[in-house]
């Protein structure tokens, strides 16, 4: 297991030969490091809300550049697009044991609660697919979790959907091998240019313009739990990740004897394509897409960890 912790931690999982059973990596470029320079919040930047004729004014750095709708990059956001990529990078490129790997990786965040057969899933998804070749050609991803609020693993601890990669539902527990990361290295401009702070979101408008049908192997029951209640992107609630554990590790319990299925098939199959999304923004500044596409040219630290 490798771990990537800064901001919005994730572990990334693969088992190379010789690996060692943990190894912690840190983004050298998190907002932690850099608080009052790119790619942290550099003093001369544009304020968020500042309009453009304002900045041109200032002459704030990146006053020529706000988004979409007006707005400055807010180094808060751009670091989730940054890290996510760089940690591909670091694996793929710079951990000398995972250079000859060509196996699954499974990324996940701090806050996830996984099923105690998760490796033995993402395993038998990977030999289904191999199986299943000429039917599944597209498929890039296996996505172990889901959003749906009710799990009957009674009824679809074997099933497996084919879909369409959806930003909105499939981000929680993707697995997938190096062929994906030269794909995104490839079509390193579309993901670095693309207005959107957002990985997923990014990885989206690549299936529509740059890695087409990247379709996704999808457990109908998930296997990825959501601990945060009070996530990046949910401000506000009150939270209770202990609560929450006990109501997992119930139904846990209640299910396991669905857990580690004999066999898993292929309950259905989307054909119709996604469009290509409306960008959310945040991600006009030439600084974060030149950074952005030092990651996918290896132009960055090229030390073995």
């Amino acid at each position: 297991m490798i771990s990537s912790n800064v901001f919005r931690g994730a572990c990334i999982y693969g088992s190379p030969p010789g690996l060692s059973e943990v190894m912690q990596i840190f983004f050298p470029l998190s907002i932690q490091l850099h608080p009052k320079s790119f790619p942290g919040d550099d003093p001369n930047d544009c304020p968020r809300d500042m309009t453009k004729e304002e900045a041109m004014k200032k002459k704030c750095n990146n006053a020529a550049f706000p988004d979409n709708y007006g707005h400055y990059r807010e180094a808060k956001y751009c670091q989730m697009k940054h890290h996510w990529l760089w940690k591909l990078h670091h694996v793929y490129n710079n951990v000398h044991v995972m250079r000859s790997y060509k196996g699954q990786i499974l990324l996940l965040e701090e806050d996830y609660y996984v099923t105690p057969d998760i490796i033995h899933i993402i395993q038998m998804v990977q030999n289904l697919r191999e199986k299943d070749w000429n039917d599944c050609k597209e498929c890039k991803i296996i996505a172990i979790g889901n959003y749906d609020e009710h799990h009957n693993f009674g009824v679809n601890a074997g099933k497996v959907e084919v879909v369409n990669w959806d930003a909105s539902r499939l981000n929680r527990g993707i697995a997938f091998n190096r062929d994906l990361w030269e794909e995104i290295k490839i079509c390193a401009k579309e993901f670095c240019n693309f207005d959107d702070y957002n990985y997923d979101w990014t990885l989206q408008h690549l299936s529509s313009k740059c890695i087409p049908q990247m379709k996704v192997l999808q457990m109908k029951a998930t296997r990825v739990f959501h601990m945060g209640d009070c996530g990046f992107h949910q401000k506000g609630k009150k939270c209770q990740p202990e609560k929450k554990k006990k109501n997992i590790d119930k139904l846990v319990v209640v299910n396991k004897d669905h857990l580690f299925p004999n066999t898993l098939s292929i309950s259905s199959y989307t054909s119709l394509p996604l469009q290509d999304p409306k960008p959310n923004g945040g991600w006009s500044d030439p600084r974060d897409q030149h950074l952005c596409l030092s990651f996918a040219k290896n132009t960055t630290d090229k030390e073995d960890t």
